[in-house]
């Protein structure tokens, strides 16, 4: 069972979304720019024969849900949260490189193995939303899911600032609840199939534990909110 909250942990998360407010937003908005700027790059021009991955058993057991494609879209909030938690610059520079690694190394992948979703067999764009999504999101560079590859190690770089200021349960849960809905909004919005899934949640994994045990500590001394 898990310990009560510490007292002073809505202040301690508090002065951590304050402190380099600025320069963490535009820093994480800097970075996703940049990203995209490589992923569609490659996915316009990809340097290998595109593999389209198979179905598996797993995507037959999951509908289709037009309803899952805010969590689907959440994820661009989601992963702004993380770095903002960081406590002080060395904290988030660090933060900042593991990111490098981790939407780097899916960009290394797409380079070498580029990939795509089966052909849908059903019209998504006469629900709301799904004729953005289409133009914005295509279906190429599939996997790993970098979707899920974020989702995951956001979440578990959320989950160790939550457990590092001693939040509430109740946050804890709401995180991995958070996570697990945008891995599977991906499959219930048809944007990929379960094979992307396993890569990008492995991808995730990998680098977000790496990150754990290569990083500055959070100096809780050097200021106290």
């Amino acid at each position: 069972m898990p310990g009560p909250a510490h007292p002073g942990w809505r202040s301690e998360l508090w002065f951590r979304m304050r402190e380099l407010f600025w320069l963490k937003l535009l820093g994480t908005m800097l970075w996703t720019t940049l990203f995209f700027i490589g992923y569609f790059e490659l996915l316009r021009n990809p340097v290998h024969p595109v593999t389209v991955m198979p179905l598996t058993w797993v995507d037959a057991l999951v509908p289709f849900q037009p309803a899952m494609l805010w969590p689907y879209l959440s994820l661009w909030f989601y992963i702004g949260i993380a770095p903002g938690l960081q406590r002080g610059f060395p904290q988030l520079l660090v933060y900042g490189l593991w990111t490098v690694v981790l939407m780097g190394g899916g960009l290394v992948i797409f380079h070498f193995w580029p990939t795509a979703v089966p052909p849908l067999t059903l019209d998504r764009t006469s629900y709301p939303g799904f004729s953005l999504l289409e133009g914005v999101d295509a279906a190429g560079n599939a996997s790993p899911s970098m979707h899920v590859a974020s989702a995951v190690f956001t979440g578990i770089r959320i989950h160790a600032v939550l457990r590092e200021t001693g939040s509430p349960a109740v946050l804890r849960l709401a995180n991995l609840v958070w996570a697990v809905l945008i891995a599977w909004s991906t499959m219930a919005v048809r944007q990929h199939v379960a094979l992307d899934v396993l890569g990008g949640a492995c991808l995730g994994l990998l680098v977000a534990l790496a990150s754990l045990r290569w990083r500055p500590s959070p100096g809780y001394h050097a200021h106290r909110p």
